[in-house]
C-alpha cells in the first residue's frame, strides 16, 4: 500500500496565519503539523509518500522533509493547482499510485491512541486481501460540520451524508481512508458537487453501494483533532505537551519510528542528529542510548 497526504489548499480557516504558510507546516507543540499524518503512515507500514501541495508550497515541504532516505522511506512531491477536493488526489496521484492500494491523510489529522499500529494493520491487510474500503469513523459534538456516516448494531454503514442539515448519527468520518486499486477509476467518473469538488462521500458511497465499504470506529481511547481551526490546532498542541512532559515518551517523532519500524538503523540516525541541540533532538538522542543499553 501506498500513502498520499492532501496538504495543499489554502487553509482559510486559519487566516491570517495561512496567508503566507501552509498551515500543515505550522508548529503543533514541537514539530510541524505534518509530522502527524506521516507517523499515522509509518506505522501502518507504508514506506512511499506522495505529498499533495500548492505550487507556492512544494520547496517549503521538500526543504522540511526531502527525499525520506533519512528515514529509510521515499517521499514524492505534486502540486494541486487549485483545491479539486479530496478525492482529487487520486487523480492527481494516479502515476504515483500505479497498481497499489490506497491510504488518504489529509495534512491536518491529528490521531493519538493505543493500539492504533495494530489496528493500521489489520485494515490494510482487509483491504488487500478482501478487495474493499475503509474509513475511520469518531463520535462529534458537531456532526453538521463532516461527512456522517449512519450505521447499524453490527456496525455496518447504512448511510453516508456530508455536512448533513439533519444529521441522523454524531458519527463523523475522518481525514482516513484506505482503499484498493479500483478507487483511481471511481475518483474519475465523479461528477464535480455544486462546490465545484470531487467528494471523497462520492467515493465511499460508490463503495458502499457494491458493499465494500466498512467503518472502523475509534473507540473512546483514542483522541482525534482537525487542526484546520485554531481551536483544535491549539488543543492539540497543548495535548502533545501534556503527554510528552507527563510520560516522557515522543509523540510523532519520525525518527523514532524508523527505527522502531525497522525502516533505518539506530546508529545512521545518532550520526545525522550529532550537531542537532533542540529539545526534539535531544529526546530522541537520549531515547536511542537508552533504547540500545
Amino acid at each position: 500500500m501506498k500513502g498520499i497526504i492532501l496538504a495543499g489548499g489554502t487553509g482559510s480557516r486559519l487566516f491570517p496565519i495561512t496567508k503566507s504558510i501552509s498551515k500543515q507546516l505550522l508548529p503543533v507543540y514541537n514539530k510541524p503539523l505534518i509530522y502527524y499524518p506521516i507517523s499515522i503512515l509509518m506505522l501502518a507500514g507504508i514506506k512511499e509518500i506522495l505529498i499533495i501541495t500548492t505550487p507556492r508550497d512544494k520547496e517549503s515541504f521538500k526543504d522540511l522533509l526531502g527525499d525520506g532516505v533519512n528515514l529509510g522511506i521515499k517521499f514524492y512531491y505534486k502540486t494541486q493547482e487549485t483545491p479539486k477536493g479530496l478525492a482529487d488526489a487520486f487523480i492527481v496521484g494516479k502515476d504515483f499510485i500505479k497498481n497499489d492500494s490506497v491510504c488518504l491523510v489529509l495534512g491536518d489529522n491529528f490521531i493519538y491512541g493505543g493500539g492504533l499500529q495494530n489496528k493500521l494493520s489489520k485494515i490494510i491487510k482487509d483491504v488487500e486481501t478482501k478487495n474493499i474500503s475503509y474509513v475511520i469513523g469518531y463520535e462529534v459534538d458537531n456532526p453538521k460540520e463532516f461527512g456522517i456516516a449512519e450505521i447499524n448494531k453490527s456496525g455496518n454503514i447504512i448511510s453516508i451524508e456530508e455536512k448533513p442539515q439533519n444529521p441522523r448519527s454524531n458519527l463523523a468520518i475522518i481525514g482516513l481512508y484506505f482503499y484498493p486499486n479500483d478507487v483511481i477509476n471511481k475518483a474519475l467518473k465523479v461528477q464535480p458537487s455544486e462546490r465545484g469538488e470531487i467528494e471523497i462521500t462520492s467515493i465511499n458511497q460508490m463503495y458502499l453501494k457494491s458493499n465494500r465499504l466498512k467503518l472502523e470506529k475509534l473507540s473512546r481511547g483514542y483522541v482525534w483533532f482537525d487542526t484546520g481551526n485554531s481551536e483544535d490546532l491549539l488543543k492539540a498542541g497543548e495535548f502533545v505537551r501534556i503527554l510528552e512532559q507527563r510520560t516522557g515518551l515522543g509523540i510523532a517523532v519520525l525518527e523514532e519510528i524508523a527505527i522502531r519500524m525497522g525502516y533505518i538503523k539506530a546508529q545512521e540516525i545518532k550520526q545525522q542528529i550529532s550537531n542537532q541541540s533542540s529539545k526534539y533532538y535531544q529526546y530522541l538522542n537520549n531515547w536511542i542510548d537508552d533504547y540500545w543499553k
